[in-house]
């Protein structure tokens, strides 16, 4: 969905700027024309020879000595969009600031299309006000961040500043520069496993992570859909991505129910608890009063409440198994889903909170295809490959 955008690729320094080789890769390999800005911190790092090789281009280091005599709006004039991964918390305050004490400074002051920071740095040094105070002028300056996510750091440390993979970086351009293959369709994510308190403090829950909706939902984005993610979990998305949290699963009825309307396709991966606590406790219940006597109430279907709507969206629902995927064929026809994506949650590549899942695609006339065990992410690649292709079929 690259072909023919001509990419800026800036590389600031830091560690994680041997990401930006495999980034600028992806780029290559998507149909992209990339060039490269490398600042003197970056070339401690990484090699200028190793992004020539890549880009088939060397990149560029230097506001002066250069064959050009204005280097920075020269590549501001080529470019469709700046990338700049790793971006350390100097060059956000250079960016945020409008400073341009070095190339890729000045081309990024020069440049007036879409710019995507993907920064990366220490806890410490993203925690700081002071970045989180450039952080907020960038954005407000119309800058599409990507993470950073929580992880390895330099040193042996983890935490939040971990920059984001490559293929998520690559994702969010495709996003920025649209004409995506979902461009115009509507899509609703739902996310995670509801919270039905039984107290202040305690609650009846599951161990879903939402790590399979939130895929759903960044390929859809990826993809130039516009998307609304109804979640309990706390993970990093994209800016594309609009969040919703909610807890309980009335709250997430009432946040799906109330947009599903308004959209083209539903696909709810939530792991929505099935009974809540027909009375919680207005104070926490303790352990000297012996074991309470909890009632349990049925909680809405939200499913077959979707399902049921005049005018429905495509919807694709999900089904955690304790057993063979088999067990939910029934399913697919009582809810009145286009097909049902049951897993295996009991398996140690596809339960709550892995990285990888393995599921099975139930159709209301019960055949089932499934399908081997794949990343979350691809998954939910080909998930939308094939709700794009049921829905240009029908």
């Amino acid at each position: 969905m690259l072909t023919g955008r001509r990419i800026l690729l800036g590389v600031s320094g830091g560690v994680a700027a041997f990401k930006a080789a495999y980034l600028a890769r992806r780029l290559v390999e998507r149909g992209a024309e990339v060039r490269a800005i490398m600042t003197r911190s970056a070339r401690e790092f990484i090699g200028a020879q190793t992004l020539a090789a890549i880009t088939g281009s060397p990149p560029s280091e230097d506001l002066f000595g250069a064959d050009s005599v204005s280097p920075h709006t020269d590549l501001a004039g080529w470019s469709d969009l700046l990338v700049i991964a790793p971006a350390t918390a100097a060059t956000m305050a250079r960016l945020a600031n409008g400073l341009s004490d070095d190339l890729l400074s000045a081309t990024a002051l020069a440049f007036v299309g879409p710019v995507v920071v993907a920064p990366a740095m220490h806890t410490e040094m993203w925690e700081q006000p002071a970045t989180q105070r450039n952080l907020a002028l960038l954005k407000a300056d119309g800058v599409h961040t990507v993470g950073p996510v929580s992880g390895a750091l330099a040193g042996g440390d983890e935490g939040p500043g971990r920059m984001s993979e490559p293929e998520e970086i690559v994702d969010a351009i495709e996003i920025v520069l649209g004409g995506g293959a979902l461009s115009g369709t509507r899509v609703l994510v739902s996310a995670g496993g509801t919270r039905e308190p039984i107290d202040p403090v305690r609650y009846l829950g599951n161990r879903s992570s939402g790590k399979m909706g939130t895929a759903v939902a960044e390929e859809a984005a990826a993809r130039g859909a516009e998307v609304t993610l109804v979640t309990t979990a706390e993970l990093p998305v994209s800016d594309a991505v609009a969040v919703v949290v909610v807890e309980t699963a009335d709250e997430m009825a009432d946040a799906v129910w109330n947009r599903t309307g308004e959209v083209d396709v539903a696909v709810l991966a939530a792991a929505v608890a099935d009974f809540k606590p027909q009375d919680a406790a207005g104070s926490k219940l303790r352990r000297a009063s012996g074991p309470p006597d909890v009632k349990l109430v049925p909680t809405p279907d939200i499913l077959a409440g979707v399902a049921s709507q005049d005018d429905r969206p495509f919807l694709v629902g999900f089904a955690a198994e304790a057993g063979p995927a088999e067990q939910a064929v029934g399913k697919a026809a009582a809810k009145g889903v286009d097909f049902l994506v049951a897993n295996d949650v009991t398996l140690p590549d596809a339960g709550f909170g892995t990285d990888t899942n393995r599921v099975t695609i139930i159709r209301p006339t019960g055949d089932t295809d499934e399908w081997p065990v794949m990343s979350k992410r691809q998954v939910a690649a080909r998930l939308w490959d094939l709700i794009q292709g049921e829905r240009a079929s029908s």
